[in-house]
C-alpha cells in the first residue's frame, strides 16, 4: 500500500520576514545597506479568466503572497541584480543599452521584468533614472498562475519611484489610484515589450490597486477600479487555492493564439472588442456565416467563452455588493459560477490541463461550492470556495487524486484579500 503524503501547505511569509530575507541578501551580495525594501503581491482572480484583453471586467484579490525588493540608487546607469537563485551569477546591465523583446537591447530571463520597469517608465517621460542594485526575495509561488512576474514588476515599480521622488504612488494607506496607473501601465509595458509576454492589465492592476479586505472590480476598457466587500471568511467560507505545480507558460505562444482568436472574431463581427457585442445570438450567427470553414467553430467557442464570462462576472460583483455577508444561497449561487466559468475555460477556450480539471473535480465532489482554474491556464492553480470547516478535508482529497494519478504533488494555502504594493521599511 502506497502511503499518502502529508498536505503541503504553502502559507505566506510576513511582511518582517519577506523585507528581512530581502536586506539580508542585499548586504551579502552588495555591501553595505539598502535604501529601503517595497514589496507587491501576487494575485488571485476569482472570476473574469481572459475577459482583460477583451475589455471585459475582472474581479482579483491581491494575495499575501508577495516579491520583496531591496534597492540602493547607484550614481550611475548601471543596474546589478540577485535573487536567491542567482546569487552565483549577479546580473548587470545598463539602463542606456535596454530594448524591447526581439531587438539588440533585449533582456533574457526574470530581469526583465524589473529593469524593464525602468526602461517603461522613461519611456513614459519618467525620467532619466539612475541605475540601482536590487535584490529579490519573492514568496509567490513561481509557475503557479498567481502573477509572481507582476510582482517583481509592481515591486520595482513603487521602488523606484519612491527613490526618485516621481510621487505616483502615494502610500499603501493613502494610495494615488491616478498615479498608480501610470505604474500599472509601467509595469505592463514591462512585461510585455520587454520580457515579451502579451498580457493584458489584471494582473498588474491587482497587485497595485487591491486593498486589505477588498475585491477589486477592474473594467478592462478603460482600466478603471472600485473596491468591493470580500470577507467571506464572515459567512464561514475560506478561497483555498490549489497550486497543482504543473508548470505555467504564456510565452510558448498558446495564450498568444487565444488572444489572435478573439481579435479575429471581434474583426468579423464589427467591434473593437468582444466586450462590445451586444447581442449574443446574433454575435454567434454572424461568425457562423462568415467566419472561415477552418477558424468557424473554433472562433465561436472562443467568443462563447469571452461573452459568458463577462455575465458571470458581472452576476458574481452583483451579488458581493448587494450583499457583503453571503447567505447559503448567495454562496450556491456564487460557486455556481465559479463552475461554470471553469467548464468554460476547459471546453470553449481550451486552457485547461488534467492536473487542473482533476483538482476541480476532487473539489467539487467533496463538497465545495464551486471550484474553478486561475490564471491564464495551460497549468497553474486552481480556487475552490469551501466551508472554513471542509477545507483542510478537500486539500487532502486532492493530495489523494494527484498521488493515484503520478501527479506531482499539489501545494495549498488559503487566500485572504491583502494590501497592494508599498514601502515596508
Amino acid at each position: 500500500m502506497t502511503n499518502t503524503p502529508d498536505i503541503i501547505w504553502t502559507p505566506a511569509a510576513s511582511t518582517e520576514e519577506g523585507a528581512r530575507n530581502a536586506r539580508e541578501l542585499f548586504t551579502r551580495i552588495f555591501g553595505g545597506e539598502a535604501e529601503g525594501v517595497w514589496r507587491a503581491p501576487g494575485r488571485v482572480n476569482i472570476i473574469g479568466e481572459h475577459v482583460d484583453y477583451n475589455g471585459g471586467p475582472c474581479l482579483p484579490i491581491a494575495l499575501p503572497h508577495a516579491a520583496y525588493v531591496a534597492v540602493r540608487p547607484r550614481p550611475d546607469r548601471r543596474v546589478r541584480l540577485v535573487s536567491p537563485q542567482t546569487v552565483d551569477a549577479v546580473d548587470e546591465l545598463n539602463l542606456d543599452t535596454i530594448g524591447p523583446a526581439g531587438s539588440e537591447g533585449e533582456v533574457k530571463g526574470w530581469a526583465a521584468y524589473l529593469v524593464g520597469v525602468a526602461w517603461a517608465l522613461e519611456q513614459a517621460g519618467y525620467g532619466p533614472l539612475t541605475g540601482f542594485d536590487i535584490a529579490l526575495w519573492s514568496c509567490v509561488p513561481l509557475g503557479a498562475g498567481l502573477s509572481s512576474s507582476a510582482a517583481l514588476e509592481c515591486a520595482t515599480a513603487v521602488a523606484l519611484d519612491d527613490l526618485a521622488g516621481l510621487g505616483l504612488a502615494g502610500t499603501v494607506e493613502a494610495p494615488n489610484k491616478e498615479g498608480r496607473g501610470i505604474l500599472v501601465t509601467a509595469s505592463r509595458r514591462a512585461e510585455n515589450d520587454i520580457a515579451g509576454a502579451n498580457t493584458g492589465g489584471l494582473d498588474q492592476s491587482a497587485s497595485m490597486h487591491c486593498t486589505h479586505g477588498h475585491a477589486l472590480v477592474l473594467d478592462s476598457r478603460d482600466m478603471s477600479v472600485r473596491q468591493t466587500p470580500f470577507d467571506i471568511a464572515a459567512s464561514g467560507c475560506e478561497l483555498l487555492v490549489i497550486d497543482t505545480r504543473a508548470p505555467h507558460q504564456l510565452v510558448d505562444g498558446q495564450y498568444g493564439q487565444r488572444r489572435a482568436d478573439c481579435e479575429a472574431a471581434a474583426a468579423i463581427l464589427g467591434v473593437n472588442l468582444l466586450v462590445d457585442v451586444e447581442d449574443y445570438e446574433a454575435a454567434m450567427t454572424a461568425l457562423a456565416d462568415n467566419a472561415p470553414e477552418e477558424d468557424r467553430e473554433r472562433l465561436q467557442a472562443r467568443t462563447r467563452h469571452v461573452l459568458s464570462e463577462i455575465a458571470r462576472t458581472k452576476a458574481f460583483i452583483d451579488i458581493l455588493e448587494s450583499e457583503p455577508l453571503l447567505s447559503e444561497e448567495k454562496l450556491q449561487v456564487l460557486g455556481g459560477l465559479m463552475n461554470d466559468s471553469h467548464d468554460s475555460l476547459r471546453d470553449d477556450y481550451e486552457v485547461t490541463v488534467p492536473e487542473l480539471d482533476v483538482a476541480v473535480d476532487v473539489a467539487r465532489a467533496r463538497g465545495a461550492y464551486g471550484a474553478r482554474m486561475t490564471g491564464g491556464g495551460f497549468g497553474g492553480s486552481v480556487i475552490a470556495l469551501v466551508k472554513t470547516e471542509q477545507a483542510e478535508e478537500i486539500a487532502r482529497a486532492v493530495t489523494e487524486a494527484f498521488a493515484e494519478r503520478g501527479f506531482a504533488q499539489p501545494h495549498v494555502f488559503v487566500a485572504t484579500p491583502a494590501d497592494g504594493a508599498g514601502r515596508v521599511e
